[in-house]
């Protein structure tokens, strides 16, 4: 365990509606509403051995994708601006969240009508910001946020997005910067190398800081090769999570101590 805290991890427990949650490229199956909440648990107990501070958002049962935190806000620096998503239904979700960043002490700015844009299309890759364009996520967005982070130094570039729900449902990056990803699901032309992973759910992966990274249970081929490189690999079972497009990127956004 580390014993030097890297920040907080913003959280947000399932609601009893898990079920309900929107599903876009996907066949629906049934989801264990119960094991969703054991699993989502055991998320919450790897980020704590990594050494971050669990912060939970108060719970939106009205929302059955509220535990899907990261859509509803993107943070850089010590600012968190706030999304407008592309999926209507879901945009009260960014109520709960709204009042946890402040607790936090982070200065907010939000994307305004009629931009829409999802934090799960926001990959921050050092001072660059990959922002996919795809259902969720506009230009109108993209533009409201590049003019938002370009005075914290970033770049915003844009990734246009094939048959995929979010940008990090299709690329991730390794705490190192390396891409990691089903590149024929965006346009390749706008990332540098994407390395192809083992299987689909080693296209998603969590920086926890140092070389430790959060990794579906299921990307049992990635977690080989992972671990092989030298990288400390942290598998979370988030099966009933994947069962609505989600994966570990989702459940979390980390908020690093300044």
């Amino acid at each position: 365990m580390n014993t030097h805290s890297p920040g907080v991890a913003l959280m947000r427990r399932p609601g009893p509606g898990l079920a309900q949650g929107i599903v876009t490229h996907i066949e629906r199956v049934e989801v264990d509403p119960v094991l969703a909440a054991r699993q989502y648990t055991i998320y919450q107990e790897v980020l704590s051995s990594a050494g971050w501070r669990v912060f939970e958002v108060d719970p939106a049962p009205e929302h059955p994708d509220s535990v899907f935190v990261e859509d509803s806000v993107v943070v850089c620096g010590d600012l968190a601006v706030l999304t407008r998503s592309g999926a209507p239904e879901r945009r009260g979700e960014v109520d709960g969240v709204e009042a946890a960043v402040r607790r936090l002490g982070l200065r907010v700015a939000r994307i305004e009508a009629p931009g829409v844009m999802d934090g799960g299309d926001v990959l921050q890759v050092g001072a660059t910001v990959y922002v996919g364009l795809g259902g969720r996520t506009d230009e109108a967005g993209a533009a409201q946020l590049e003019r938002l982070l370009k005075p914290l130094g970033r770049e915003v570039r844009r990734v246009p997005l094939g048959a995929v729900l979010h940008l990090k449902s299709a690329v991730t990056a390794l705490g190192d910067g390396t891409l990691i990803g089903l590149e024929e699901l965006v346009d390749a032309s706008a990332l540098p190398p994407v390395r192809r992973p083992a299987e689909e759910p080693g296209a998603h992966v969590l920086p926890l800081g140092g070389r430790d990274v959060l990794i579906s249970a299921a990307a049992h081929g990635t977690v080989h090769e992972l671990a092989g490189q030298g990288w400390r690999v942290l598998p979370v079972d988030i099966s009933e999570f994947e069962k609505l497009e989600a994966c570990v990127t989702c459940l979390s956004v980390l908020v690093p101590d300044l």
